[in-house]
């Protein structure tokens, strides 16, 4: 072989956020890759169609000249979103994706899901459309250790939600335990998942080396070793959902 190709990347789950933070972030982001998903969790959050197209315009006026690059909008899904929206930004070309966070799981969470009951006439419409959804997979009980929360909502949350809806098509976003390679592994062609590169970095211990290092607490948290070592066999297995 005398030549090879890299094609050009996605990026698919980007925080642009707004304003001052958009213009400083984005042309990294842009110079690197040709699309990228865009979280949704502003303030206040894209919910509706209106907001995702006027983010989406802001995105655009930002870009410097002459890049090539394509955002790619979510819907941030609440208790209160309602199919019809979500259904006609997806034909209408706005949103690619919805997002879930729970509640107060992670930045700018407050106005997430409280409970999947609540909006499961939505994912029925989005299972019905081929929609994906991206979700934040972590359950925000207190009683529940910190380095438990990801492995605990593939149980509580993920499972009966694949259980109840298999058609619907769901990418568990920046994994971090063997708990979710193996869900993923097993999980057949509808469900996926992203990986972020620090996960396959470090594990917990680098957050408290040589006291606490608190840049390196990044939610999802980094948990133990054994955890890095499956995603960074994931990570290079070629397996396509990953």
């Amino acid at each position: 072989m005398e030549a090879i190709t890299l094609r050009r990347p996605d990026d698919w789950h980007v925080h642009l956020r707004d304003g001052a933070m958009l213009a400083g972030v984005l042309p990294f982001i842009a110079r690197q890759f040709a699309r990228a998903i865009v979280m949704p969790n502003l303030v206040p959050p894209v919910t509706d169609v209106a907001a995702a197209r006027a983010y989406r315009e802001r995105i655009l006026a930002a870009l410097p000249a002459g890049a090539d690059f394509t955002p790619l909008m979510t819907c941030y899904l609440t208790d209160a979103t309602e199919p019809q929206q979500v259904a006609r930004g997806y034909e209408e070309g706005v949103f690619a994706a919805v997002k879930l966070y729970p509640a107060h799981a992670t930045t700018n969470s407050a106005h997430g899901v409280t409970d999947c009951a609540r909006v499961m006439p939505v994912l029925e419409r989005m299972a019905a459309l081929g929609m994906p959804l991206l979700v934040h997979g972590e359950v925000t009980d207190p009683e529940v250790d910190l380095f438990d929360r990801e492995a605990v909502f593939i149980d509580r949350v993920l499972d009966p939600l694949r259980r109840s809806l298999p058609e619907l098509r769901i990418v568990l976003e920046h994994i971090t335990t063997a708990e979710a390679v193996a869900s993923v592994e097993a999980g057949g062609p509808n469900l996926a998942a992203t990986i972020t590169a620090h996960h396959l970095v470090i594990n917990r211990n680098a957050i408290f080396t040589g006291g606490i290092r608190p840049h390196l607490y990044c939610l999802p948290i980094a948990k133990r070793e054994k955890h890095r070592r499956a995603l960074r066999r994931a990570a290079t297995s070629g397996n396509a959902r990953f």
